[in-house]
């Protein structure tokens, strides 16, 4: 048997915590949609004929794959997490990039698009247009963080 996706949404999103990191990062799940499932890390293949669809409700502990970056981090620090995307132009599917860092949303998608580039560039394949999910955060005094971005499947034939 094969699970072969057809659908997918992406989101994203940032949270604090006075209490730990793994809060923080449990805040932004559920921000983002996301933080009643089993989340289960995919790599970074969208299947052919596998579209864009509207952020989906699911059912409470569902399995859920998806590619999924986080940063956590301190107070004082700047974090970024994120993904981007993008559909070959032969029309066989497409691919997945996901990065987090210290430091900028802008860093961020420069090293996503790199990341990107070189993924349709070891497979001798054109990209089309690159698109993004990013997330920056300041955090506060006395506060963790974490920022999230996912790329979720949601439909299977």
């Amino acid at each position: 048997m094969y699970l072969i996706p057809s659908e997918f949404f992406v989101t994203s999103s940032s949270a604090v915590s006075s209490v730990s990191a793994l809060n923080a990062f449990d805040r932004a799940l559920i921000t983002a949609g996301i933080g009643e499932q089993n989340l289960v890390s995919v790599s970074s293949v969208i299947p052919i004929g596998a579209v864009p669809a509207e952020r989906k409700e699911m059912p409470m502990g569902a399995v859920t794959h998806c590619v999924l970056a986080q940063m956590r981090g301190c107070e004082g620090e700047t974090i970024s997490a994120g993904i981007a995307y993008a559909l070959r132009l032969d029309g066989k599917g497409g691919y997945v990039a996901e990065g987090h860092l210290h430091g900028s949303e802008d860093s961020l998608r420069e090293d996503l698009r790199w990341k990107m580039k070189e993924m349709g560039r070891i497979r001798d394949t054109e990209l089309g247009e690159i698109f993004f999910a990013t997330q920056e955060l300041k955090i506060p005094t006395d506060n963790y963080g974490c920022c999230i971005a996912a790329l979720v499947f949601t439909e299977y034939r």
